[in-house]
């Protein structure tokens, strides 16, 4: 067990530390932990109160059931922490890659932002400067492509939303539709703040693992900030600390190095050529597509009306596969799917769409990305960004750059002059890990996503909205229309709130408020979605 938190050495980054700040917390955390092991085992509740009485027996218990691998007593303390000056890349490859926290951080999509805020890794002379430099250049073009898509962005919503151009209403919607395009050339880089909430048993495994691809260097500063924050609101969690693995103990270390390659280097040849080899192959099986159906259970439907009817215990002969299916999915006959809050995980019916279930492989810029892997239930394997570099250009278009020529010139130069400058640091033999800083938002992330239906209906009505981000937007445009052609009568109920909520009493039939996207969609046919911002 480690006895104090690990030595951080001379690495740091040439930016100002993370501010890592713990908010809110159990009064006894550890205490709790304990005090829950042992009333599985008591004829009464035993209370945290009752566990401090006896230190040496409380830690006695803790190592025993911590090495026995019962770690959910560690599930009941939280920790609430609020982070700031942390990178986009930190938050995409670490703390929002798995399911167990809770996050509510700036957007850049309403939030614009300021020059200087971004994450420097621990660089020195020329490759300093010319990561410094390059940086000031995405920023310059971000102010500018603000100013090159408002024209735009204005066009389409005032054809939204005609009667708003006479009274210049719409101004402020019309320049946050600009920047939230703008922000693709910024560098994963960027900073963001946010609460997070976490329970004791994962803060004690980001400890553990901290030390792993993408950004370990960032993430070890930021955890080991939030452990010195745990222990000294609590230190009796000492007594189960575990050392970080190694980076070289990890399985995607070991990987590399059987294959005698190694990505914390600075970028090969070989690397790069490999990378392109697999993007290559990958982009060909998307066949055009954002999002493509690789994989669906055999009989989903099938599945779905079998559980269905074993819930309410209706024989087939008394309720069809349709009429199950309906029963579950149709909002007209389950009004949970109108509700504002989800309510469907905790319904019995409802659960019996959990048996269905669809793995799409896709391709989304970062910045979607970011948002997309927030559906913690649908999970995804997302990459080692390092184990993708190309060494050339490789980034999402959003559709609004094309509606202008000005935008696009400066969109096409700002990415070529990024990895232009990546290429420069490669040479100047910068590790990959800190090189990636200076990918903008707009690189492609290459992964596959599986969900059940359960949870992928929750997704799909959330992203659907012409609200949602306009990439995973297009995904979930593409999902729906998949499942159509082998789950069609699941897929009749694969739609926006409004599409749901026209089918329930519900109203107002948009839930959005002044927020309103400006068309009926719920009137559309999916074949006629369509979007420009």
């Amino acid at each position: 067990m480690a006895q104090v938190p690990i030595a951080l050495g001379a690495a740091q980054f040439a930016s100002p530390a993370p501010e890592v700040t713990l908010v809110g917390a159990f009064a006894q955390p550890f205490d709790n932990a304990v005090a829950t092991a042992r009333t599985c085992y008591a004829p009464r509740i035993i209370s945290p109160a009752d566990v401090a009485k006896d230190p040496e027996r409380r830690d006695r218990i803790a190592r025993s059931t911590y090495e026995a691998g019962h770690h959910t007593t560690l599930q009941h303390a939280h920790f609430q922490f609020s982070l700031a000056r942390v990178s986009r890349q930190f938050l995409w490859s670490f703390l929002h890659a798995h399911p167990f926290y809770n996050s509510e951080q700036v957007s850049q999509r309403y939030v614009e932002v300021r020059a200087g805020t971004f994450a420097v890794p621990p660089l020195e002379g020329e490759a300093r400067t010319l990561f410094e430099d390059t940086l000031a250049m995405q920023m310059a073009a971000y102010q500018r492509l603000i100013e090159h898509l408002t024209p735009a962005a204005g066009r389409e919503y005032y054809r939204i939303f005609p009667a708003r151009k006479n009274n210049d209403g719409g101004a402020k919607d019309i320049k946050k539709k600009a920047q939230e395009i703008a922000r693709y050339v910024l560098p994963v880089a960027t900073y963001a703040h946010l609460y997070h909430t976490i329970s004791a048993l994962t803060l004690l495994r980001y400890y553990r693992i901290c030390q792993q691809y993408d950004c370990p260097l960032e993430t070890r500063l930021v955890v080991t900030r939030m452990v010195e924050e745990m222990l000294r609101h609590d230190p009796a969690f000492q007594t189960i600390l575990e050392e970080p693995l190694a980076l070289e103990d990890t399985p995607e270390f070991r990987h590399y190095a059987a294959a005698g390659e190694t990505i914390d280097g600075a970028l090969t040849p070989q690397a790069a050529a490999r990378a392109r080899a697999f993007a290559a192959e990958f982009d060909a099986e998307l066949g055009g597509k954002v999002s493509v159906l690789v994989g669906s259970k055999p009989g989903n439907q099938a599945l779905v009306a079998q559980a269905v009817r074993e819930v309410v215990g209706a024989p087939r002969a008394t309720l069809s596969d349709e009429a199950a299916i309906r029963l579950a999915l149709d909002p007209a006959a389950n009004p949970l799917h109108g509700q504002a809050m989800t309510l469907t995980t905790l319904s019995k019916l409802s659960r019996a769409l959990g048996h269905a279930h669809y793995t799409f492989k896709k391709r989304l810029s970062h910045t979607a990305d970011s948002q997309d892997q927030r559906h913690r239930m649908t999970p995804g394997s997302r990459p080692i960004l390092l184990a993708h570099l190309t060494g050339e250009p490789d980034y999402t278009v959003p559709e609004l750059i094309k509606r202008s020529a000005a935008a696009e010139t400066v969109y096409t130069d700002t990415m070529a002059r990024a990895w232009d400058a990546i290429a420069r640091l490669t040479v100047l033999g910068v590790p990959a890990e800190y090189v990636a800083y200076l990918l903008p938002n707009a690189v492609h992330v290459r992964f596959t996503e599986s969900a059940d239906l359960l949870h992928l209906h929750h997704k799909l009505k959330a992203r659907l909205c012409y609200n949602a981000q306009e990439e995973i937007w297009r995904a979930s445009l593409d999902e729906v229309r998949q499942i159509r052609d082998v789950d069609p009568i699941i897929a009749r109920y694969l739609l926006p709130p409004c599409g749901l909520r026209l089918m329930t009493t519900t109203r107002p039939i948009c839930p959005e408020g002044d927020k309103f996207c400006g068309v009926p969609v719920w009137k559309l046919r999916i074949d006629d979605y369509s979007r420009v911002i």
